[in-house]
């Protein structure tokens, strides 16, 4: 029997540049064609217009004194200002640091100095967030501060702060401040700055919430991401006459690879509907717009699919899209063909430490193979699927998901320990997912070796969770695990031990979290037990945990695809 071993070998070869001289060659060769819409901001750049935003960015960078290698830390929802940063800190050979919006205080002071950011832009709110006032609360020293000399006891290595928008605060530099103090020395430096960087250069930290704490800062290159989202792109059958609307966070690999930079290696245009999610400003964006192509995790279809004003907009123009982020429901899939016209769309498997793509569906797949599993292994990618003792198991056995190519992260940010940890001296990336490849190559996701839970696209790891709560004075022991839920995938619960002779409830619990960790990171189910099963030798056993709780809840489990 055929080994569980595929490569994807390809006539088309990788693109061996850097994302700067890329977007040089997109704007040469599409400077006319739309690129940029976003509609909340009334943005409409073409690609000529787009390269020459990037450059003013880029140089007013290096104007705030940056080089190749700094690390910038943009902090804010979906924007036309994040689509400049990220080419302008690549053409400039920065890194960005993408921090999630829905961080709180906790996680954004790990996230600035793990990375070492001297630079942060960051929008003033989104929703419920004032993103100013909690930098504030890491940072009081920024309200004496000069505008690029901050010096915060908490915060050692920032220095700048640029805010989204136009108005003055103490310490900060406005957006147009900043582009305005652009000047000559700096553009002359940036026309010299392309002839030093490398493509395997880093350029891009994107952090993972990690299985023993705190999060890990994926480290991605110039090769990692430009080649994934330019194979996204083919699998999508992209072209210039494309318009692809991107409803997904610019944060994650989802919105600014399978999004951006798909867009961008084939001259297609980013549309940006808003700057979170909304259904309905989604569907008038498709329809106004006239977007071939839409992007989503399965809960956002979904809030499309059923909402009430659906069938008041000619979604006709569609074609093509990603749905990924948990599994697919077959007839969630099915309306989207149908009910919203993309025919042609795609899913997609991978994780942030490969860029995030390993496998993917193409339009020429069969609507039940694109619906039950995740398509077969991308371009230039090798995957095996290893048992417990790292053999190759044959097609159709269930092992660890390893995955080796250009599309492999360099490592984590600062973290030697748990980089090698993850990849091996052979260079495999070890996933932590477990897989099943089939005789024609196709592979199914049916599990997870740790206890990862997905969220409504959000990937959660229990651990960071537990170490968090831990911080509580009156919790003696916790831990969290998923259970099933027919909106978001999957929700977490906590089983929580205190110490002796102490009460709190539910809302204590959540009151505690509110504001220190991300909303989707608050466990919706809690309890409050005395024990918790275990092992003959003392080991937690989470998934009795999981099946008590599904009996409670009358839950059933959900089929991972």
């Amino acid at each position: 029997m055929a080994a569980s071993y595929v490569h994807g070998a390809s006539c088309t070869p990788l693109l061996g540049t850097t994302i700067g001289r890329f977007l040089d060659r997109a704007v040469q060769r599409w400077g006319d064609r739309p690129a940029l819409v976003v509609r909340e901001q009334n943005v409409r750049l073409s690609y000529a217009e787009l390269g020459a935003a990037v450059d003013r960015l880029a140089t007013a960078l290096l104007t705030r004194g940056l080089e190749p290698g700094d690390r910038v830390g943009i902090w804010a929802p979906n924007c036309s200002e994040w689509v400049l940063t990220q080419f302008a800190t690549a053409r400039a050979g920065l890194i960005l640091v993408n921090i999630n919006p829905a961080y709180r205080t906790h996680e954004l002071e790990y996230a600035l100095n793990q990375a070492g950011c001297s630079t942060l832009l960051l929008a003033r709110q989104h929703k419920s967030s004032n993103y100013l006032e909690m930098l504030r609360e890491l940072a009081p020293e920024l309200v004496d501060a000069e505008p690029g000399a901050l010096q915060a006891r908490r915060l050692p290595a920032l220095r700048n702060v640029v805010l989204l928008d136009d108005a003055s605060e103490p310490g900060v530099q406005s957006w147009n401040g900043l582009l305005a103090a652009a000047t000559a020395e700096p553009a002359e430096h940036l026309r010299r700055i392309p002839a030093t960087l490398d493509f395997d250069d880093p350029i891009n930290i994107q952090f993972t919430s990690g299985t023993t704490g705190q999060p890990k800062g994926a480290t991605l290159t110039h090769h990692n991401l430009l080649n994934n989202g330019f194979f996204v792109g083919e699998a999508m059958h992209l072209t210039e006459q494309d318009r692809l609307c991107i409803p997904v966070p610019f944060y994650h690999c989802f919105g600014m690879v399978l999004g951006n930079l798909a867009c961008v290696t084939h001259g297609s245009c980013m549309v940006i509907p808003g700057a979170g999610f909304d259904p309905l400003t989604t569907l008038e964006t498709v329809a106004e717009e006239r977007c071939t192509g839409l992007h989503g995790v399965p809960t956002m279809f979904i809030a499309e699919l059923n909402h009430p004003r659906f069938d008041e907009f000619d979604l006709s123009s569609l074609r093509t899209g990603i749905m990924a982020g948990s599994p697919c429901p077959i007839e969630v899939m099915r309306r989207v063909v149908n009910a919203m016209h993309m025919r042609d769309v795609t899913i997609a498997y991978g994780m942030t430490e490969t860029s995030p793509v390993s496998f993917q569906t193409t339009p020429d797949d069969p609507l039940e193979r694109r619906v039950s599993t995740v398509g077969r292994v991308h371009p230039h990618v090798e995957v095996k699927i290893i048992d417990a003792e790292g053999h190759i198991v044959p097609r159709g056995a269930t092992g660890e998901l390893c995955t080796r190519g250009y599309s492999v992260m360099l490592g984590y940010w600062n973290d030697e320990l748990r980089s090698h940890e993850t990849i091996d001296t052979a260079g495999w990336m070890h996933t932590g997912d477990l897989a099943v490849i089939d005789a024609e190559g196709y592979a199914n996701i049916v599990g997870r070796i740790k206890d990862m839970v997905i969220r409504g696209g959000e990937n959660v790891y229990p651990r960071e969770i537990e170490e968090f709560l831990y911080t509580h004075p009156q919790i003696l022991d916790v831990q969290v695990f998923g259970v099933p839920d027919p909106k978001y995938g999957e929700e977490l619960c906590a089983w929580i031990r205190l110490h002796e002779d102490q009460q709190l409830n539910d809302e204590d619990i959540r009151t505690f979290c509110e504001g220190r960790i991300a909303h989707y990171k608050i466990p919706r189910h809690i309890r409050f037990v005395d024990s918790y099963p275990l092992t003959v030798t003392g080991k937690v056993q989470k998934f009795h945990m999981r099946e008590t709780m599904m009996q409670e809840l009358g839950l059933e489990a959900e089929h991972t695809a």
